[in-house]
């Protein structure tokens, strides 16, 4: 296992800072500067010269590994880690991998071999292919979206999500809902949101929930929702993402369906677009734009051999709007 400038200075019984100095010439005592030798030594310690050229205030390069460039999300969270990299001298490589799984697996191997200091992936779901590639690539890897024990991981709280949207549309009276989701091999927005509002539903108790799958295209939820009003024609529709529910409205549009007295669309994410269709979307707002200036200080720390708390929860927050309609009944 690769050993880090904390590793050295507990081994030595120093301060971090006091391992900095000896490693880019600065002052140590004669004794200490002596341990360090035998101990970096003995220890195989290869320094890191990211760190060395973060001090230098020479150029890095960070790769970003995307499912997709046309997706909002992936947009502003790049644009996100953008800023913070050109902020601090560096900047950003971005390997588009179109959903594809084993193009991941490649980008990582990729990236490594183009000197990266380290990298920042968004996948869907990680597997152990994914971790294998990462201790093979001998960078540094943060996950941003999904979560894993064995990496740093930079997620949203997307149980609460499901919480809050669920507790949400039951308040305003709701009871007969169609949840169209995602697979649950993707953990956070097909397994973790639907677990949050699942709960919200076992609260509440008296219900008649359809569960749907789609994939993230528009054009595939549009298709599906027809399947929806079609079958079990439900008051409400709440939809996995955003852009599954622009697809939803679509199909609503096409049946002449008046949103939200005919029937009530949300969705999750917060894009930009769903404040600008008619009727204004209900959903989650996730802050991407942060999460991705987030995402690049974590990186930075961990090429420079600094410390970063291995998971980091990012929280999300309800947009009520106009697409939900009020079925309560308001006592006389």
């Amino acid at each position: 296992m690769k050993k880090t400038i904390s590793d050295i200075a507990q081994m030595a019984g120093v301060a971090k800072s006091t391992v900095s100095r000896y490693l880019n010439g600065g002052s140590v005592s004669v004794k200490t500067k002596q341990k360090l030798e035998r101990i970096t030594r003995e220890a195989g310690y290869v320094p890191n010269t990211f760190a060395q050229s973060l001090k230098a205030k020479r150029n890095y390069l960070i790769g970003t590994i995307v499912p997709r460039l046309d997706s909002f999300a992936a947009a502003q969270t790049m644009t996100g880690i953008d800023e913070e990299l050109r902020a601090a001298g560096g900047q950003m490589l971005v390997y588009n991998t179109g959903q594809d799984r084993q193009r991941e697996i490649e980008a990582i191997y990729d990236l490594a071999r183009q000197k990266v200091a380290g990298i920042i992936l968004m996948p869907a779901q990680v597997t152990d292919e994914h971790l294998r590639a990462a201790e093979v690539s001998g960078v540094p890897v943060l996950l941003v979206g999904q979560k894993n024990d064995n990496l740093h991981s930079l997620i949203y709280d997307d149980y609460q999500a499901g919480l809050m949207m669920g507790r949400h549309v039951l308040e305003k009276g709701h009871r007969k809902i169609a949840y169209l989701g995602v697979t649950e091999d993707d953990e956070a927005v097909g397994k973790q949101r639907k677990s949050g509002f699942r709960q919200a539903i076992e609260e509440c108790g008296d219900c008649d929930i359809f569960y749907y799958e789609s994939s993230f295209k528009l054009a595939d939820s549009k298709l599906v929702a027809e399947q929806i009003l079609d079958e079990c024609a439900p008051t409400l529709i709440v939809c996995a993402t955003d852009n599954i529910a622009l697809g939803v409205v679509k199909a609503a549009h096409l049946r002449g369906l008046s949103i939200p007295s005919q029937i009530s669309i949300t969705g999750f994410g917060g894009y930009e677009v769903t404040t600008i269709i008619h009727p204004e979307l209900t959903t989650v707002h996730f802050p991407y734009f942060e999460a991705g200036k987030v995402a690049a200080r974590h990186i930075l720390k961990l090429a420079a051999d600094e410390d970063v708390q291995k998971l980091t929860v990012i929280d999300v927050e309800m947009r009520l709007r106009e697409s939900v309609d009020n079925l309560k009944v308001s006592p006389l």
